[in-house]
């Protein structure tokens, strides 16, 4: 499966109603403009009425506004607010963070009383779709958790795992990343591949197979691992790549976006409904992606 292919299944999917907090941001509602002209979904756009009506007016004609309310709020911290509540009560089945800053619309999706907090953790997952590789590459934490420690790590690949199968990935198999393949006392992010390893395999998490520690190089290229004389079931043929640590992560999704062309859509994923929490440095066709994966994990299966 490829990006398109993802917003075409988004496009068949049931009715999907998005709340955008704080929706007045060109960017954002240019990808809102297109997600309507591709059927994937409906608009609760929470902010400045005025300017959001007066953007929309300059992008598209008025046939948009058949699937768009506006709800006025004065400031960031209603827009969330609202946009969280109304996925909490059903009323949208998506969140997406406009021109507001992380920490605002977070504290929202947090709150006890209102809130999207589920027993998980939240964590962020990106799908890749990398020039010249076969399939999407799914790559978790690389903007929520900072340095995950076990549990942390073990909830990543949970959330990962459900990501991946939502979009089409019978059994996930899933790459700890680290440095090196051998287990070393020095290098935390190995004691960790090892100990998520034996939880899969005493079943802890469950629907995937899990292996490291392992090296990109080993987890994407049959070739690498077979010059290393590595075989399992994951080595060249990983679908998910758990990083160690956020800087790890974020290094990683940015190589990809700019040294290897990759296209790219991401969610928050853990929560009682998918969060598209993109950064404002993404562009429409990234938040376009990402509606769409966000509308395929928010249906039932």
């Amino acid at each position: 499966m490829n990006l398109q292919q993802v917003v075409e299944q988004a496009a068949k999917s049931e009715k999907t109603i998005v709340a955008v907090a704080a929706a007045h941001d060109q960017e954002v509602l240019e990808a809102v403009v297109q997600a309507i002209a591709l059927q994937i979904a409906d608009f609760k756009l929470y902010g400045d009425h005025d300017a959001i009506e007066q953007m929309l007016g300059s992008m598209a004609d008025d046939r948009v506004k058949e699937h768009v309310i506006i709800i006025p709020c004065k400031t960031a911290e209603e827009a969330s607010q609202m946009a969280v509540k109304a996925v909490h009560d059903h009323e949208a089945h998506v969140l997406m963070k406009g021109n507001v800053p992380t920490a605002t619309i977070l504290k929202a999706v947090l709150n006890k009383e209102y809130g999207l907090r589920s027993s998980t953790v939240l964590s962020h997952v990106a799908a890749f779709e990398v020039p010249g590789y076969d399939r999407l590459i799914y790559v978790s934490d690389a903007a929520m958790n900072i340095a995950p420690d076990l549990n942390q790590k073990a909830g990543i690949i949970v959330n990962a795992v459900k990501t991946a199968k939502k979009m089409g990935v019978e059994v996930p198999n899933v790459s700890c990343l680290a440095a090196v393949e051998t287990v070393n006392s020095a290098m935390q992010a190995t004691l960790d591949a090892a100990e998520l390893v034996k939880m899969n395999k005493e079943g802890i998490l469950a629907d995937c197979i899990v292996e490291g520690p392992l090296a990109l190089d080993i987890s994407i290229s049959e070739h690498a691992a077979a010059h290393k004389g590595i075989k399992s079931e994951v080595a060249g043929r990983a679908d998910i790549l758990v990083v160690p640590t956020i800087e790890a992560g974020n290094v990683l999704y940015k190589s990809l976006v700019y040294f290897a062309g990759a296209k790219a859509a991401a969610i928050i994923a853990g929560a009682k409904a998918p969060i598209v929490l993109t950064s404002r440095a993404d562009s429409a066709e990234t938040k376009l992606y990402s509606l769409a994966m966000a509308v395929v994990c928010s249906q039932k299966k």
